[in-house]
Protein backbone atom coordinates (compact mmCIF):
# COMPACT_ATOMS: atom_id res chain seq x y z
CA UNK A 1 0.00 0.00 0.00
CA UNK A 2 1.38 3.65 -0.68
CA UNK A 3 2.03 6.07 1.83
CA UNK A 4 -0.80 9.08 1.80
CA UNK A 5 0.20 12.77 3.42
CA UNK A 6 -1.92 15.48 4.65
CA UNK A 7 -0.22 18.55 5.25
CA UNK A 8 -1.67 21.49 7.37
CA UNK A 9 -1.00 24.43 8.63
CA UNK A 10 -1.26 23.69 12.50
CA UNK A 11 -3.67 26.61 13.96
CA UNK A 12 -5.16 27.88 10.93
CA UNK A 13 -6.69 24.29 10.02
CA UNK A 14 -7.05 22.77 13.40
CA UNK A 15 -10.92 21.61 12.40
CA UNK A 16 -9.59 20.21 9.55
CA UNK A 17 -6.75 18.18 10.90
CA UNK A 18 -9.33 17.09 13.86
CA UNK A 19 -11.90 15.97 10.81
CA UNK A 20 -9.20 14.22 8.65
CA UNK A 21 -8.00 12.42 11.68
CA UNK A 22 -11.64 11.78 12.96
CA UNK A 23 -12.55 9.61 9.59
CA UNK A 24 -12.71 5.97 11.26
CA UNK A 25 -14.62 7.56 14.36
CA UNK A 26 -17.62 8.35 12.31
CA UNK A 27 -17.31 5.41 10.37
CA UNK A 28 -17.54 3.57 13.40
CA UNK A 29 -20.77 6.09 14.77
CA UNK A 30 -22.47 5.44 11.37
CA UNK A 31 -22.10 1.44 11.57
CA UNK A 32 -23.39 1.22 15.22
CA UNK A 33 -26.56 3.69 14.46
CA UNK A 34 -27.05 1.56 11.26
CA UNK A 35 -26.98 -1.83 13.69
CA UNK A 36 -29.40 -0.23 16.21
CA UNK A 37 -31.77 0.34 12.97
CA UNK A 38 -30.94 -2.50 12.04
CA UNK A 39 -32.16 -4.21 15.52
CA UNK A 40 -35.41 -2.41 15.08
CA UNK A 41 -36.57 -3.55 11.85
CA UNK A 42 -35.11 -7.14 11.96
CA UNK A 43 -35.65 -8.54 15.30
CA UNK A 44 -38.67 -5.50 16.35
CA UNK A 45 -36.45 -4.41 19.27
CA UNK A 46 -36.31 -1.21 20.25
CA UNK A 47 -33.90 0.92 22.84
CA UNK A 48 -36.66 3.64 23.50
CA UNK A 49 -39.56 1.40 24.42
CA UNK A 50 -39.61 0.67 27.72
CA UNK A 51 -40.85 -2.96 27.25
CA UNK A 52 -37.83 -3.03 24.44
CA UNK A 53 -40.40 -3.69 21.92
CA UNK A 54 -40.95 -1.88 18.42
CA UNK A 55 -44.04 -1.35 17.23
CA UNK A 56 -44.95 -1.75 13.94
CA UNK A 57 -44.49 1.98 13.20
CA UNK A 58 -41.26 2.10 14.61
CA UNK A 59 -39.86 -0.89 12.87
CA UNK A 60 -41.21 1.11 9.35
CA UNK A 61 -39.69 4.32 10.56
CA UNK A 62 -36.65 2.42 11.36
CA UNK A 63 -36.52 1.16 7.63
CA UNK A 64 -37.01 4.28 6.25
CA UNK A 65 -34.08 6.09 8.35
CA UNK A 66 -31.88 3.35 7.65
CA UNK A 67 -32.21 3.33 3.96
CA UNK A 68 -32.17 7.46 4.27
CA UNK A 69 -28.67 6.78 6.10
CA UNK A 70 -27.37 4.62 3.16
CA UNK A 71 -28.51 6.73 0.62
CA UNK A 72 -26.94 9.76 2.24
CA UNK A 73 -23.60 7.85 2.49
CA UNK A 74 -23.60 6.64 -0.67
CA UNK A 75 -24.46 10.05 -2.33
CA UNK A 76 -20.79 11.38 -0.43
CA UNK A 77 -19.07 8.26 -2.25
CA UNK A 78 -18.95 6.59 1.45
CA UNK A 79 -19.34 2.86 1.93
CA UNK A 80 -21.16 1.57 5.37
CA UNK A 81 -20.00 -2.13 4.76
Amino acid sequence: MGKVILEFDAVEEQDDIKSALDGYKWKLAMWDLDQELRKTTKYGQSALSRDGEASEQEQDLAERYRELLRETLTSYGLILD
